[in-house]
């Protein structure tokens, strides 16, 4: 089974990205902020991550960049998912190690079809 990490710091995504993935067969774990996404990392050691990208305190693209640094963690695949869908914003997400980019609003299967991408 694959084991998935949630970072998102607004309840009403945290819950309906967890009900998308827990609908097709996925373990679901989560943090609502990146510090305690990056203890999860390194305590479940996750399969995927799928992060918000604007949080409070480090944001999706920090806490990837940080993932990505560590030997230890830098394989595994991010998934940042926003409401900032400028190229601009797409192409600095990718130089800080951001695997799959999906836009908000996202569907179920945006979401799946992300996750069944970098887990294959």
């Amino acid at each position: 089974m694959v084991k998935v990490l949630v970072v998102e710091d607004t309840p009403s995504e945290m819950k309906l990205m967890t009900l998308y993935l827990k609908d097709n067969g996925y373990l679901v774990i989560s943090a609502d902020n990146a510090k305690d996404g990056l203890n999860l990392v390194e305590k479940e050691k996750p399969d995927v991550v799928i992060t918000d990208v604007v949080m409070e305190g480090m944001n999706g693209f920090e806490f990837c960049r940080t993932l990505k640094k560590n030997p230890d963690t830098s394989k595994i695949p991010v998934i940042a998912c926003t409401s900032r869908d400028q190229d601009l914003d797409k192409l600095w997400g990718k130089k800080q190690g951001v695997d799959v980019y999906v836009t908000k609003p996202y569907s179920q299967d945006d979401i799946i079809n992300a996750v069944k991408s970098v887990s294959n």
